[in-house]
């Protein structure tokens, strides 16, 4: 029924859009004596997507390829399940990356930036280049980089990442 009211409301708009839903994990450690020594999990479950395709496709365009993100982050040692908010640029064409760009906050509301990255992204690496997001946490009010972490999007899970795909 939610699909059904979603392409409604894109008619009456006079738009097309669409969204995913995608889950990351793997481990972080802190930087700079930041907090606990070692590795840690971190993960995020977000939604990704755009709401107007045709600006969205229009290489002319700032926006060109670029996605808005929501959803959820847990970085041990500093957040857990804090919400997020910011960008999924696919920059394929100029730089080779998928760039994941969002805030959030900690318990003690002191925002942070992650900035994770795909590289290296070329038609013969898609299953590794597609999966593995290099990132750094930066502590927002001091400029800090607080965090370096590896995670991944685990291949396994692409169905339901296709299946979640849906009009917005």
């Amino acid at each position: 029924m939610e699909r059904l009211e979603n392409l409604k409301r894109m008619l009456l708009e006079r738009r097309v859009g669409f969204m995913v839903d995608e889950e990351m994990s793997g481990t972080h450690h802190f930087v700079n004596q930041a907090g606990p020594e070692g590795e840690l999990p971190m993960s995020f479950r977000v939604n990704w997507g755009n709401r107007h395709m045709r600006k969205y496709l229009n290489p002319l365009r700032k926006t060109f390829l670029t996605n808005f993100v929501e959803g959820e982050v847990s970085v041990a040692g500093l957040v857990e399940n804090a919400p997020c908010r910011g960008t999924l640029e696919l920059r394929y064409f100029t730089e080779g990356k998928i760039r994941y760009q969002f805030e959030f906050k900690d318990f003690d509301r002191v925002p942070y930036l992650y900035v994770g990255e795909k590289v290296g992204i070329r038609p013969w690496n898609l299953p590794h280049s597609h999966t593995t997001c290099y990132g750094t946490i930066t502590n927002l009010a001091t400029g800090a980089e607080v965090s370096k972490s590896i995670i991944h999007f685990d291949l396994g899970t692409l169905p339901s990442l296709i299946q979640s795909f849906r009009l917005a």
